[in-house]
């Protein structure tokens, strides 16, 4: 069955899709500081993949670019891993946090009154789960879309 959604349908999408995404960047690099983090923000972006899926029908032709997304941002994340092991005492050792630098800012004394530059590596693993949910997420969605193509329904 061959099917197209409304334009108005299009129109919210088009209009949706980069807040949806920018929310969920939003809550990947503040996972941190605030409820939310890789695993979520990522979530919250494979709802924008989902969104474009309903508005436009299935992007089958992306299947290979997102199963690279989802190995480089999990083989990143065990990179990250290990070097917590080769520079600190364990696997997953913040050896980052209060060097200075891009997220090694010293947490202030007190409660950390939201400076997003003080995760050490905590916020650097998060954008790797987010990239790796994310795109594994959009790619379950995808793989669902070409499995409901081939489906015929009777009328």
């Amino acid at each position: 069955m061959n099917w197209e959604m409304s334009k108005i349908v299009r129109t919210v999408t088009d209009i949706m899709v980069v807040p949806i995404i920018v929310y969920g960047i939003y809550l990947i690099v503040h996972g941190h500081l605030t409820p939310g983090g890789g695993f979520q923000g990522g979530a919250v972006i494979a709802s924008s993949t989902a969104l474009l899926i309903i508005a436009y029908g299935s992007f089958r032709d992306h299947k290979a670019d997102l199963s690279s997304i989802e190995s480089i941002g999990l083989t990143l994340f065990i990179i990250l891993a290990l070097l917590g092991l080769f520079l600190g005492a364990t696997m997953f050792h913040n050896y980052s946090a209060g060097t200075g630098g891009l997220f090694g800012g010293t947490v202030p004394q007190g409660i950390n009154p939201g400076y997003i530059n003080t995760g050490g590596t905590v916020p650097l693993m998060n954008i790797m789960v987010g990239l790796e949910v994310a795109a594994a997420l959009s790619l379950i969605l995808l793989m669902m879309g070409k499995a409901s193509d081939s489906v015929e329904v009777e009328a």
